[in-house]
């Protein structure tokens, strides 16, 4: 059954859902045995409360339109200056969108403002709707554009933070009505009824825009490599490596506790499912990186495997991680992953290689895409660890994890990589400084995910792994078709996790493969395009289309996705 008195309808503005429940009493035991004059105690159990939780969702978008002219600024929230263009002022330094993508641009980035957050995003009370970039009438809601003509178009990419707990979203539309306005003779002769047509007339396409930049991303071909932490605190309890007693089961294995190795498999196997089954034009590699057992001196690091675009190999070689991280922290001092010599047991773990090598392990997957890539593709390393780097200093020879980084996205050796990282509770300030764009600098937002909780491992290879392929389309038809399915029920129910194969149309809101949203405030981005064709006639002139369009957001603990009008 859903908790239908922890719902919350967004129509662009931001809700708080759940009450402090405020404080519950105090509770104080005490103690006294034999002679109370001579023996006492009084343990006390103070300040004591319960706190509900939050749910909120937070949107901030551009739009642009195109009236011929090229693709121009309408509005955009948060825009601190109100030209139209999504900008924020944070301790007195602007951040702007930075215009459309430009290669000859370096501070064009074409994306959605990465810094912004759940403590940042202005209230919604704020937002500037600009002006009509052809009439400049002042606009009063999101989109009120009066003088439409053939081969206009237009875009909204909504950035959706979902704060504090995880939940469900819907995008939505209601209120839509078509009017043919005033019959113009031109008009007349080709629509004598004067009916409203413009919603039938305009093409619209809603995706997943997953770089956030406004931008319809067709299928590109890359070469990538998943460079893992292969490191004791992935899999040992001692080390911090069990993250829950809950069982994990992994495409036909299952563990009776879940370790941020089991995260990984399932998040990268997952990874390499979504790109079989997108038919993507992909190489990918696998490789690895530990620290060094006693007396050792030798960073433990290598390709688990090489690229390939057989992608079964692949899966192969990420199936059963907790035996390959054995063999490689807790077997003998030369051992590889494939030995099968080590102990895999999560409440061992004695006489373990310690420390953690991300350098070595980030020169060894730009050394297999120098060698095996190919030629003119895009090349991508995501690296993810949960520890601390040795970053060049001790008994050691060791790289520098951050210059190794430097040199991957500045083709030294080549190709140019793009890198993206994942920190599980480890060295933020580390890997958010190895990452960014190839050519570009370190420290890129866009490229850095940040986890506080390791059971969001397989979401962001999720979400890497759309960013691989061409972005997923949820419909394109017309507006009018569009805004009907927006219409019907909940909504259009998205997925938090785009990997799984989840149908927004056809399979049902509860489907297994649909996941809830990250509630740490991390960026998905949803966007609408729309275009009236040249070809289009005297048939729309003086029709208007209106509509409202919104989010709606549950929360994901007690309900099952299935949505408000499915509930019991």
């Amino acid at each position: 059954m859903a908790d239908n008195d922890n719902i919350d309808i967004i129509g662009f503005s931001r809700r708080t859902v759940l009450a402090g429940l405020g404080a519950v009493g105090v509770a104080s035991a005490g103690a006294g045995l034999g002679t109370t004059a001579y023996f006492n105690d009084t343990e006390s159990f103070e300040g004591n409360t319960l706190t509900a939780g939050q749910l909120d969702l937070l949107v901030d978008w551009q739009q642009t339109y195109d009236f011929g002219e090229g693709q121009t600024f309408v509005s955009a929230h948060p825009d601190h200056n109100g030209d139209g263009e999504q900008s924020v002022e944070i301790d007195d330094e602007v951040f702007a969108y930075s215009d459309f993508p430009d290669e000859s641009d370096a501070d064009s980035n074409g994306a959605n403002l990465p810094v912004l957050t759940c403590d940042n995003i202005p209230p919604l009370s704020e937002a500037d709707f600009g002006t009509d970039p052809v009439t400049g009438e002042e606009m009063e809601s999101l989109v009120q554009l009066t003088d439409v003509k053939p081969g206009d178009s237009g875009e909204i990419t909504f950035s959706l933070h979902l704060c504090d707990n995880p939940g469900y979203i819907w995008i939505q539309a209601e209120n839509i009505s078509e009017d043919g306005g005033a019959g113009t003779e031109p008009e007349l002769l080709v629509d004598p009824d004067n009916a409203g047509d413009l919603g039938d007339a305009i093409e619209a396409r809603l995706w997943y825009d997953e770089d956030c930049d406004n931008v319809y991303d067709p299928a590109e071909p890359v070469d990538i490599m998943l460079t893992l932490d292969f490191s004791g605190s992935m899999l040992y309890d001692q080390f911090g490596g069990v993250v829950s007693d809950d069982d994990i089961s992994i495409n036909g294995s299952s563990y009776t506790e879940t370790t941020k190795i089991d995260l990984v498999e399932l998040g990268t196997r997952q990874f390499i499912d979504f790109l079989q089954n997108s038919n993507a034009d992909v190489q990918v590699g696998v490789a690895y990186f530990d620290g060094e057992k006693s007396g050792d001196n030798k960073p433990r690091t290598g390709i688990l495997q090489s690229l390939t675009s057989d992608l079964s190999a692949v899966d192969g070689a990420l199936s059963g991680l907790r035996q390959r991280l054995a063999n490689v922290v807790s077997g003998g001092a030369s051992s590889t992953p494939f030995d099968g010599d080590g102990d895999p047991n999560p409440f061992t773990g004695g006489g373990i290689a310690t420390g953690t090598y991300i350098g070595e392990g980030v020169d060894d997957a730009q050394g297999e895409l120098d060698t095996n890539g190919r030629s003119g593709v895009e090349k991508r390393n995501i690296v993810l660890s949960d520890g601390e780097s040795f970053n060049g200093t001790g008994s050691t020879t060791f790289s520098s994890p951050t210059a190794a980084a430097d040199d991957a996205r500045a083709a030294s050796p080549s190709p140019a990589t793009d890198i993206y990282t994942i920190n599980v509770n480890g060295s933020a300030s580390t890997l958010l400084a190895m990452a960014g764009p190839a050519g570009g600098a370190g420290g890129d937002l866009l490229f850095f995910n940040d986890l506080d909780d390791p059971l969001n491992i397989p979401t962001v290879f999720g979400n890497l792994a759309a960013q691989a392929t061409q972005e997923k389309i949820i419909i394109e038809d017309t507006l009018a078709n569009v805004l009907a399915e927006l219409a019907d029920g909940d909504g259009v129910p998205l997925d938090g996790n785009r990997a799984t194969l989840y149908n927004e149309l056809d399979d049902p809101t509860d489907d297994p493969d649909r996941d809830a949203f990250r509630g740490d405030g991390v960026m998905h981005c949803v966007a609408l395009e729309w275009e009236l064709p040249l070809e289009v006639g005297n048939e729309v002139q003086g029709d208007t289309l209106a509509f409202d369009l919104g989010f709606h957001t549950e929360q994901a603990r007690h309900n099952d996705g299935a949505g408000p009008s499915q509930a019991a």
